[in-house]
């Protein structure tokens, strides 16, 4: 049975093209606009509450940050740490959660200088003040902007921290890879990773970086370069690279045992790792890759998985002939989520790349991105009983929720028992059909 229509849990006032969920609170923060042009259209970081209401999960306006004239494309989350990628240029904001200040005169303007929703209860008694809610409210500063593109498109198309947050890497329009230390901003290193645009950008969740000290005097030891950080690239150029700080580890060929599929017929759209499910010590990293030209009759686009330190292709499937635009990982490695530039979301199981949800033009055009519900404690009370739950976000302005129930399944012990039960029970027939059979 097809899944219903997916419920639509936001719905903003400009274009959306990317949301990112914090992995501790009930917060989603998705942004979007249009861009410079003098269109109207508004620019923004809208940040989210997410809650459980009568047994559905609803999302609600707490903040709404106005980025001017600039249209966020791309973001990346670390704590409460947004790095926001915007025309050719990567702005890192900040952003706090504060319990509601008790009311005084006409304060109508939050901590940042900027409007703020506030919701209020209903008529308060007879000399009396309105109250607030107990919502909170969210007060956004900006710490730094660098510019991190500088092709005549000028366009960051991609932005990751690493696994400790003291570590940022972008990739852009003009195909270089750039590291930034974090939090000063300071680039440590720069260099060609393709011809042409970089369209996506992998760090695996062990990539932290760590300081090698360097003999001082005295015996002392002094601060001194990060440790090499392993970075996956999908490029337009065909390529999808494994990085060792900037020397070339390894490029992949995932069509190497697709004997009837040129070189040249495919390109890789995203790359992303993940865990493996009860086994702590394993990685796997999953690429898209899509066809390079249009045609009349569409051919199908490939999902392939990784081993995440031999980089050795271990499954290749097909997803389908609409042209996927966007690729998730969920927590504990289970799901992939993947939007289409035709609206359509579909959740596949990683393990055997096998499509398990799927809805058809959810969205009426592109879907930016998606993003599944973190796993922590919080997440799984939000998530109510669902097995996993996907967000996705559109050029259409609208952030829409697939649900994925639990699927049913006996324990192993419960299992055990019918079998001997069955096998008993078999006994006695025989035992009443043929007396004497024991």
């Amino acid at each position: 049975m097809a899944p219903r229509r997916p419920p639509e849990l936001y719905r903003a006032p400009f274009p959306l093209y990317t949301v990112r969920l914090h992995p501790r609170r009930p917060l989603a923060i998705t942004a979007g606009g249009g861009g410079a042009a003098k269109t109207g259209i508004r620019n923004g970081v809208h940040f989210l509450q997410l809650e459980q209401i009568g047994g559905q999960l609803s999302a609600s306006l707490l903040h709404s940050h106005d980025t001017e004239t600039r249209a966020t494309m791309t973001m990346a989350l670390a704590g409460d740490i947004i790095a926001a990628g915007q025309d050719a240029s990567c702005h890192i904001l900040r952003f706090s959660l504060q319990a509601p200040e008790a009311p005084s005169g006409s304060a109508g303007r939050n901590g940042s200088g900027e409007k703020g929703p506030r919701k209020r209860r209903g008529p308060s008694p007879a000399g009396q003040s309105d109250t607030q809610s107990q919502t909170s409210e969210v007060t956004v500063e900006s710490l730094h902007s660098v510019r991190t593109d500088f092709s005549p498109d000028a366009l960051q198309k991609a932005v990751r921290f690493n696994a400790d947050g003291s570590l940022l890497v972008t990739g852009g329009a003009d195909g270089f890879l750039r590291l930034w230390e974090f939090p000063s901003m300071k680039k440590t290193l720069e260099f060609k990773a393709h011809d042409g645009e970089i369209e996506d950008i992998a760090l695996g969740p062990d990539n932290k970086v760590s300081v090698r000290p360097l003999p001082g005097p005295a015996g002392r030891a002094v601060p001194g370069h990060p440790r090499s950080v392993q970075v996956v690239t999908a490029g337009r150029d065909f390529q999808c690279c494994v990085w060792q700080q900037d020397q070339l580890v390894t490029g992949l060929r995932w069509n190497e045992n697709l004997p009837g599929i040129p070189d040249k017929a495919y390109r890789y759209q995203a790359c992303r790792f993940g865990a493996v499910e009860d086994n702590a010590g394993a990685l796997r990293l999953y690429t898209v890759q899509v066809p390079h030209k249009r045609e009349r009759r569409p051919p199908p686009c490939y999902l392939t998985k990784w081993d995440g330190k031999s980089f050795l292709p271990l499954l290749t499937r097909p997803c389908g002939t609409e042209v996927i635009s966007c690729l998730s990982v969920s927590d504990s490695g289970t799901f992939l989520g993947l939007g289409t530039v035709t609206g359509s979301v579909a959740i596949h199981i990683a393990f055997s790349l096998q499509r398990l949800y799927y809805v058809k033009e959810a969205h009426g055009i592109v879907v930016t991105d998606v993003a599944f519900v973190p796993e922590s404690q919080r997440g799984r009370e939000l998530l109510a009983g669902n097995e996993a739950a996907l967000l996705s976000v559109a050029v259409d302005s609208r952030c829409k929720l697939h649900l994925l129930p639990s699927r049913r399944s006996l324990p192993v012990w419960l299992l055990l028992l019918l079998c001997a039960g069955l096998i008993v029970a078999t006994i006695l027939l025989l035992q009443l059909a043929f007396p004497g059979f024991l």
